[in-house]
Parts: structure tokens; sequence; C-alpha cells
């Protein structure tokens, strides 16, 4: 391809020269939207994560050092690592993910107990639906039967 347009330009042809030119701002448009951009929607979604870190969410930092966060200021946090509550000081930027979200936790907790109390309530009134359907097949086989 570059052959091409160096046979271009050392033909003397001044349409050469404009080729030339469209290339390498096609190039610099095609960096642009297959790497440049990629990569600063990579750090925007990075910055989001950490911007919404909670107390309490479990993260993994980019050593590898999975902790609880114990508390949050201005570019620091502290996270709790082991079960004899050693805690570590880390920048924001040294958290690679989040494992496990407050929120997301708590949901889940209150879901189950839903769930839980759902079951509780349901389980009567399933009993009850059950002894009605098997009156009214009793029934219906009495009436069968009488016919």
């Amino acid at each position: 391809m570059f052959d091409f347009l160096l046979m271009l330009e050392e033909s003397g042809n001044s349409g050469g020269l404009w080729v030339t030119i469209v290339m390498v701002l096609l190039l610099f448009v095609f960096m642009y939207f297959f790497m440049i951009r990629p990569q600063k929607k990579q750090e925007k979604a990075a910055n989001e994560m950490r911007d919404a870190l909670q107390v309490g969410d479990e993260v993994t930092t980019i050593g590898g050092i999975i902790g609880k966060i114990v508390s949050i200021k201005d570019e620091t946090l502290v996270l709790e690592t082991t079960k004899q509550r050693t805690q570590i000081r880390f920048l924001k930027g040294a958290i690679r993910n989040v494992d496990v979200k407050v929120a997301d936790a708590a949901a889940a907790v209150v879901a189950s107990k839903e769930d839980k109390n759902a079951d509780k309530n349901a389980a009567p009134e399933a009993d009850a639906s059950k002894s009605s359907e098997t009156a009214d097949k009793e029934t219906g086989k009495e009436t069968e039967n009488k016919d």
C-alpha cells in the first residue's frame, strides 16, 4: 500500500499528494475509533466504578489483594483483609473491581427473607387448595359412581 503511494508521488502526479493526505487522515480516524475511543470508555467506566465505592464493598486491588472497605476518604480507602482485621490503606486507583457490593448483598438478604415469608404464607393456602381439590375430586367420583 505504501509502495503504491510512493509510486504516485514519484510520478509527479499532484493527485498522488492528495491521495497520501487522505490516507494519513483515514489512518488517524481509524486509530481514533479503534484505539483511543475504546480506551477512553474503559477509563470512564473504571472511574465511575471507583467513585461508586461504598463502605462494606468487597474489592480486589490491582495487586490481587481482596478485602472489605472499612473507610473511604478523598483519594484513599482502607481495606480490611483478614480475620485478624488487618487494615491496609490504598489509593482508589488501585482498585481493579468490586466483587460484592453492599447494596446487592443487602438486596439479596431482603429478597431471601421475603421469599421465606412468602413460602410460609403460601403453605397454608396451598394446603387448603389441595384439600378443596381432593374434596372436589371425591365428590366428583361419587357423582360419577351414582350415575
